[in-house]
């Protein structure tokens, strides 16, 4: 089990779906009739925090019906490896991010992220609790299932997988529409890494490829018009899928 001061599980943080967080990543498990759906995938160590949320609830790994990464970043693919080798579980991504997802530390962001630390002081704690939870060594993965467009999957609460790129080119969103809620992975997150500033807002450039883009695409967030958003970092915001668009562009981009 990673350390305690570095885990926190939120059960039913929107009825049926519970929220395990490692190192300020967040990771989810959502409930159905007919089993369970992971959503992210955080370090290679949550893996035991997320098999201890299942227990929680009363499930099992032989429960979980797939995996859905929101993008391919390290701090997002952490134990689909395992989980896909191990347990033959299948796993889904945007079909931009197909090569990321194998390859996660392989990206340029718009603004070189060792430029943040020294602007952002803020930041350093948060970064360094990512490292210990093991930020530096994340194996890919490679997707069993590429979606290019919105696409709604059989799987344990019907999730609806729908585009938002911009911080990566594959970047989804997980609308729930049975549970009212979206997980915006980092397409919107309540706590940056690289800034340590909190509330809605866009992942700074350190780990952004397209600003512009990424403001734009929470469009699609904000149309969904759901109570929940349940980020990548930070806490959930339950004040409406819209609201937290209006704060994330009223925010910018650092």
């Amino acid at each position: 089990m990673p350390a305690a001061d570095h885990v926190q599980t939120v059960r039913d943080v929107v009825p049926g779906v519970h929220l395990v967080t490692h190192g300020h990543t967040n990771c989810y498990v959502v409930e159905g009739e007919d089993g369970v759906t992971l959503v992210d995938a955080a370090y290679p160590r949550t893996w035991s925090a997320v098999r201890q949320c299942l227990a929680d609830v009363g499930r099992r790994v032989s429960d979980v019906r797939g995996l859905v990464l929101t993008h391919g970043h390290f701090d997002h693919v952490g134990f689909a490896g395992r989980l896909q080798r191990d347990h033959g579980v299948e796993v889904w991504a945007g079909a931009g991010d197909a090569f990321l997802v194998r390859h996660p530390y392989r990206y340029r962001p718009a603004r070189p992220r060792l430029t943040y630390p020294p602007v952002h002081p803020r930041s350093w704690p948060v970064l360094g609790s990512m490292v210990r939870a093991g930020a530096l060594r994340v194996p890919g993965v490679t997707a069993d299932h590429l979606v290019g467009g919105r696409t709604s999957l059989d799987l344990p609460g019907r999730p609806e997988l729908v585009p938002a790129p911009g911080h990566t080119d594959g970047e989804l969103v997980v609308h729930l529409p049975n549970h009212g809620a979206v997980l915006t992975g980092d397409a919107l997150v309540t706590l940056d890494p690289y800034t340590g500033r909190r509330g809605p807002r866009v992942v700074a450039r350190a780990a952004t490829n397209d600003a512009r883009l990424a403001l734009d695409s929470l469009t699609a967030v904000a149309e969904l018009d759901v109570a929940a958003v349940l980020p990548g970092h930070g806490e959930p915001w339950l004040r409406g899928s819209r609201a937290a668009v209006d704060a994330a562009r009223a925010a910018g981009v650092a």
